[in-house]
């Protein structure tokens, strides 16, 4: 039977009714991986060994009577969440032989409900890229087309995913990560509410932007997973009190009296007839569901790029000061004194994007130049959320492209990292706004998935799972697998 092809919730169905158990799922996972992850190097680490004794024990758990969903479901991590006793590695030399000492509450969450880790999936260094090229263990390839990117930071995780090598997956998203990643592999993942899901653990690239999120096949998929990530913390700082909303209950929602936003600045200059084309489909077939259509307008869009572009590598280069090579990570060989020991260490230890980012973060929290750059993007931040206050009092949920384009080729951007930066237009405003989005697929131009986002006010997960579950309940988009790895 072809697992790969199913749905989380399909294979849920088959694991409560018995007809197969953990361990047969797990093992046909860990073999379609053995086969075939050396042709898209989703993976970092697998665990095949812990897989299967988690599998085991989920079966004996389901044998005692429990029933849960998620019991013995295989899934993969992000090599971003600290997995205890397991290197976590996020995909630099200078974590490479890290073993953590816990579990991050994501991984501790979902170890909870007996779901069975798979392994720790490729992803940029400390998740600083778009395209999972700035990885130390080499690039992942996207399964629709080898010599694609398949977008970043949460690249591996897509990308398993898209080849049916994994179920289900955990990413995070900083300025896109989950969405962008989603949208280029044909996958659906949802970036939820900044504070929605627990940030211990999970290792910090710019702390008021990072948050961790559910990828899947399909929304319904997605609203299962995230109802297990999510809920209060009292280890994170920054995690929400109050309630957790039901993700899953509204899922099967009429769409009528929805109102669907439509941002002008988000179908201008830069922006493939193909991606265009995509976008205004989803529109009319939300509207056939019942949607209503409204133009909104989102100002200060073009300022986002820039803005974040001092924000995160701010606190990218604060959140990276304790990688110094005396407590731990990468070590230099013999240093000569303590300036050569933190010199080289970092040197040796960081790659080109993350020693840029680094560098631009420390100059714009020097001295002079924090009111001139730092300031004022937070300033401009205040803007691009109240932009979106102002346009969720005419609508309920905004939609738009994901990116401008479809994936591009391996190593079309490396050299010119202002066009890769300028290719997360439409994913940033919704980080440094805290708010939740859901990218999932909508189309193809050629052989290469074009997805879309929605975007919703705080804490509106639900509406949002709900609006995805609908369109993909009247479309097949998200059905489709790459032709190699069906």
């Amino acid at each position: 039977m072809n697992f790969h092809q199913m749905s989380m919730v399909q294979l849920a169905g088959k694991l409560q009714d018995k007809s197969v158990s953990s361990v047969e799922l797990t093992q046909y996972f860990s073999d379609r991986m053995a086969k075939y992850d050396g042709q898209i190097n989703g993976y970092i680490t697998q665990t095949p060994e812990l897989a299967m004794a988690q599998a085991q024990a989920a079966d004996a758990r389901r044998a005692a009577g429990e029933t849960g969903l998620l019991l013995g479901m295989p899934l993969a991590h992000k090599d971003i969440f600290c997995t205890q006793d397991i290197i976590t590695t996020c995909a630099s030399k200078m974590l490479a032989n890290f073993k953590a000492p816990y579990n991050a509450t994501v991984v501790e969450k979902l170890n909870a409900v007996g779901m069975v880790t798979l392994g720790k999936t490729n992803m940029d260094e400390f998740a600083m890229g778009s395209t999972t090229e700035n990885s130390a263990f080499g690039v992942t390839r996207n399964p629709w087309d080898t010599a694609a990117v398949p977008g970043g930071s949460s690249g591996g995780g897509a990308a398993v995913l898209a080849a049916g090598l994994a179920p289900i997956a955990t990413g995070t998203d900083t300025g896109g990560s989950i969405r962008q990643p989603a949208a280029f592999c044909g996958v659906t993942g949802i970036k939820p509410t900044y504070g929605s899901v627990s940030r211990y653990g999970m290792i910090a690239y710019a702390s008021s932007l990072d948050q961790g999120g559910p990828m899947g096949k399909t929304a319904e998929d997605c609203a299962h997973l995230l109802a297990a990530m999510a809920g209060f913390d009292e280890r994170d700082s920054t995690s929400a009190e109050g309630d957790r909303p039901d993700y899953v209950g509204s899922l099967n929602a009429p769409l009528t009296g929805l109102k669907v936003g439509l941002p002008k600045e988000y179908f201008g200059e830069g922006l493939s007839d193909e991606v265009r084309a995509a976008t205004l489909a989803t529109a009319a077939e939300l509207e056939k569901l019942g949607a209503t259509l409204v133009d909104v307008s989102l100002p200060n869009t073009a300022h986002a790029v820039p803005a974040y572009y001092v924000i995160a590598p701010a606190e990218a280069s604060s959140n990276l000061s304790r990688y110094d090579g005396v407590r731990f990570g990468h070590r230099c060989d013999s240093p000569k004194d303590l300036n050569d020991l933190y010199t080289r260490s970092r040197a040796e230890g960081f790659g080109v994007e993350v020693k840029r980012r680094i560098m631009v973060g420390a100059y714009v929290l020097s001295a002079g130049y924090y009111d001139a750059y730092y300031l004022k993007a937070q300033r401009v931040r205040r803007l691009i959320k109240e932009d979106f206050m102002q346009a969720f009092e005419s609508c309920d949920v905004i939609l738009g492209p994901v990116a401008p384009t479809p994936a591009w080729k391996l190593g079309e951007k490396t050299s010119d990292p202002t066009a890769m930066y300028l290719a997360d237009i439409y994913t940033i405003p919704v980080n440094l706004a805290g708010l939740p989005a859901i990218a999932m697929p909508a189309g193809f131009a050629g052989a290469l998935p074009i997805g879309v986002q929605l975007i919703g006010n705080y804490f509106s997960e639900p509406r949002l799972l709900n609006v995805a579950h609908q369109f993909q309940q009247a479309t097949d988009h998200h059905t489709k697998t790459p032709a190699a790895w069906a």
